[in-house]
């Protein structure tokens, strides 16, 4: 990812789907030849010159001002995290020399973070890192998204799930907004890690491999994710819909906690129920079939 490319895509995409008619500015001429804002629209609108903006959307946000930036995000209409994103392309175009990309050693969930994990009874919780690898899960997390854990490869990671294993249709209740929010999530922490090596080999294949992931991260589009709904078709019990909060862990720079809840009382609550049970009865299975295989005496049966 070369990072004046980026900040030259995400300033034309968003300066691009604004019209004059959204910012109160008349639309002189019926034969515009840009989509939306033209660039001496948005200087105006931002209070700089044309040459100045010109050279902002070219790539080269060093030496950006604060003041400058947020009347270029009033300017464009940005939302909270596009702003952030702006921000940070802007961060690290002001770090100076490029840092040499490095393979980081996969973050280790603390033991404490795992019996936090583990103590959440009957709420589904795993942890991510910003390229989305889920690094720990307790039981009924794992059970919830039992179709990530088929293919072998480890971690599991959402996009590489999403993108690549035909599982993925099916499991997610609404496939275009996980798409759609997964790319958003990658995106935003492009931005904040420019420079990351293992995310941009996994923007790389999923690029390489992925018709669908290609077009949506064309889109430029950023997202916090925070709260929300998930809607899921799991295999063993059917349709699930849970609410999700984050809990960002402030020890552990980078991973979040994700613990999903459903209504008391629903149809997905009784599910979330009989998840636990299909899990428990899945691991007694294994287990069962571990001490077998090992016993001698069952073995030369």
């Amino acid at each position: 990812m070369q990072h004046k490319t980026e900040v030259r895509e995400f300033l034309a995409s968003r300066r691009a789907r604004i019209t004059p008619d959204q910012t109160g500015l008349p639309a002189y001429g019926g034969n515009r030849r840009v989509p939306g804002l033209r660039r001496e629209e948005v200087a105006m609108l931002a209070g700089m010159s044309v040459d100045y903006y010109t050279r902002l959307e070219r790539g080269n946000l060093a030496g950006a001002s604060e003041s400058v930036l947020e009347s270029l995000a009033r300017a464009l209409q940005l939302d909270e995290a596009e702003r952030a994103h702006l921000f940070d392309l802007a961060r690290t175009a002001n770090a100076g020399t490029r840092p040499r990309a490095r393979r980081p050693t996969p973050p280790s969930v603390r033991p404490v973070i795992q019996r936090i994990l583990d103590s959440m009874d009957g709420v589904p919780a795993f942890i991510r890192n910003g390229r989305l690898d889920v690094l720990a899960a307790n039981p009924l997390g794992e059970a919830l998204y039992s179709e990530m854990y088929v293919n072998p490869a480890r971690p599991v990671n959402h996009a590489r799930f999403t993108f690549l294993d035909p599982r993925a249709t099916r499991f997610w209740g609404d496939w275009d907004r996980a798409a759609r929010d997964t790319v958003a999530i990658l995106r935003t922490e492009a931005g904040k890690n420019t420079y990351d090596r293992a995310l941009t080999d996994l923007i790389g294949e999923l690029s390489t491999r992925s018709e669908a992931f290609r077009a949506l991260w064309a889109s430029h589009d950023v997202k916090f994710h925070r709260t929300g709904v998930k809607v899921f078709n799991h295999p063993a019990v059917g349709r699930i819909e849970v609410a999700f909060e984050a809990l960002e862990l402030p020890a552990d720079d980078g991973l979040t906690i994700l613990a999903y809840s459903a209504e008391p009382g629903s149809t997905s609550a009784d599910a979330l129920t009989l998840l636990a049970s299909w899990a428990a009865t899945s691991r007694d299975a294994a287990v069962s079939n571990a001490a077998a295989s090992s016993d001698p005496a069952v073995s030369n049966d």
